[in-house]
């Protein structure tokens, strides 16, 4: 008994140093504004609305990708404000990609990140795969009717088959266009199997690269790597996962990341959100390390500027959910800009889930 009683204080320690990291505002500044939740039954053109995994924003237009393997698809949407409160959203078309021949029909389609490229306003999209099923990961564009253009050329370690591989659903989660618009830079959710660990409530080495892809040429030309935080509650049905699901580039050498945790046997409770501020400016470019376990590098510094459990009770139903898509908005009233957060709702699979659309205001200092 002394036994259990040492083992679980030691793990209520690691799980308390886990959550109360301090918030840094040196560069940046996010306060929480308002939250919509749409209707978990909407249908748009014959396709439940949910798996809302990615978000982006353009002229007017939020462009919302679904992560539905078998009816990959985004919709687009009006989202209106009304003194910084989410007035209406109104989901008007959805646009299901082109399956019929070629890359598309080749491909697993799990979609997790979408942007629209502000040269030929073609769209970005990421896709995990299936590692399990040897089916590889993809970054590709599509024309605004879903019909594939073409695609951008991987790394040796991101396939499916190769002797460094990706985590089953943990590759492609994070996208952004870079601050030149020279190219993209591509999130992975967990580390690769040979670089390190999946984190766990006690801290880990669980280093996750972030990789450049150039427009021009099609190919990865950079890249850099941070540690993922680690588990910060107990998983009493003994499953947890912390990830980044996505990022955005808003300066020269500056990311917003966001991660999600989740532990299981918590109901609706599971899950813990934070938003870190990444400084790139002294890490090392990792692109051609094989193997991270084996190579001395420098990581991008990486500070906490918002952490979801400070809002919780502001939430509509008081649940900070699934959260894995995140754009800058329209500039709200008083000229700063606006970000807004989208969850996915897992099709309600797993429990009560929510189609969860969040407005945040952004103070850069």
């Amino acid at each position: 008994m002394r036994k259990l009683l040492l083992l679980c204080l030691i793990i209520f320690t690691l799980t308390a140093c886990g959550t109360s990291k301090k918030i840094f505002k040196e560069n940046i500044e996010l306060r929480f504004l308002d939250d919509y939740v749409l209707p978990s039954n909407l249908e748009i053109d014959g396709t439940t609305v949910g798996g809302l995994s990615g978000i982006d924003y353009n002229d007017g237009t939020y462009y919302l990708v679904c992560d539905h393997p078998g009816n990959p698809r985004f919709y687009k949407s009006k989202i209106e404000f009304s003194r910084n409160k989410i007035d209406t959203i109104i989901i008007s078309e959805v646009v299901k990609l082109d399956r019929n021949s070629g890359f598309l029909k080749e491909n697993t389609l799990d979609l997790e990140g979408i942007r629209i490229d502000d040269g030929s306003e073609n769209i970005v999209l990421t896709s995990e795969g299936a590692i399990s099923k040897n089916q590889k990961p993809s970054i590709f564009y599509v024309n605004s009717d879903g019909e594939f253009i073409k695609n951008f050329e991987l790394p040796y370690y991101f396939t499916s088959t190769g002797i460094q591989q990706p985590r089953n659903n943990g590759v492609f989660e994070g996208l952004t266009k870079d601050y030149k618009n020279e190219g993209i830079w591509v999130g992975l959710e967990l580390p690769l199997t040979k670089d390190g660990s999946k984190p766990k409530l006690f801290p880990t080495r669980s280093p996750i690269r972030i990789t450049h892809f150039n427009k021009k040429s099609g190919k990865a030309d950079d890249q850099f790597v941070i540690s993922l935080e680690n588990i910060s509650k107990i998983p009493w049905l003994y499953f947890a996962v912390n990830g980044l699901t996505e990022l955005i580039q808003y300066a020269p050498h500056q990311f917003l990341v966001l991660e999600r945790a989740f532990s299981a046997g918590h109901g609706s409770y599971g899950n813990t959100v934070r938003i870190f501020d990444i400084n790139t400016k002294n890490a090392t470019n990792t692109l051609d390390f094989k193997n991270l376990r084996k190579q001395e590098f420098t990581k991008a510094t990486k500070e906490l500027v918002f952490d979801f459990k400070s809002v919780k009770k502001k939430l509509t139903e008081g649940i900070i959910d699934n959260i894995e898509g995140m754009t800058f908005g329209p500039d709200l009233p008083n000229g700063n800009k606006s970000l807004i957060l989208i969850s996915d709702n897992n099709f309600n699979s797993l429990g009560k889930q929510l189609n969860q659309v969040i407005l945040m205001e952004v103070i850069f200092k």
